[in-house]
């Protein structure tokens, strides 16, 4: 069973930035696609970023110049580099693997605050 972990979530002061990683066990998982997503409290889980086995991204608009996703497919991992960061990206973020089921990390706080 495929198991995500993530790391590198905390508290930080609006304009900071932070770096989130999510680590796959297992191989074989560099021909599929992995994101993250995100849920505030109260609200429904939503898109953050994704990005494909041949790298190509794809963001949320409201996230769009401030965040990056890359991956490392020897490591499979994939990282989240967040900055400029604002209260309202304060959220429990859930990295993602594409394969048949999906696969979803523990989910990681990031607080936005100062």
């Amino acid at each position: 069973q495929v198991q995500l972990v993530e790391s590198g979530g905390g508290l930080v002061q609006p304009g900071g930035s932070l770096r989130l990683s999510c680590a796959a066990s297992g191989t074989g998982f560099s021909v599929y696609a992995m994101g993250w997503f995100r849920q505030a409290p109260g609200k429904q889980r939503e898109l953050v970023a994704t990005i494909t086995a041949s790298a190509s991204t794809n963001y949320a608009g409201s996230v769009k110049g401030r965040f990056t996703i890359s991956r490392d497919n020897a490591k499979n991992t994939v990282h989240l580099q967040m900055s400029s960061l604002k209260p309202e990206d304060t959220a429990v973020y859930y990295c993602f693997l594409g394969i048949p089921g999906g696969a979803w990390g523990q989910g990681n706080q990031v607080t936005v605050s100062s």
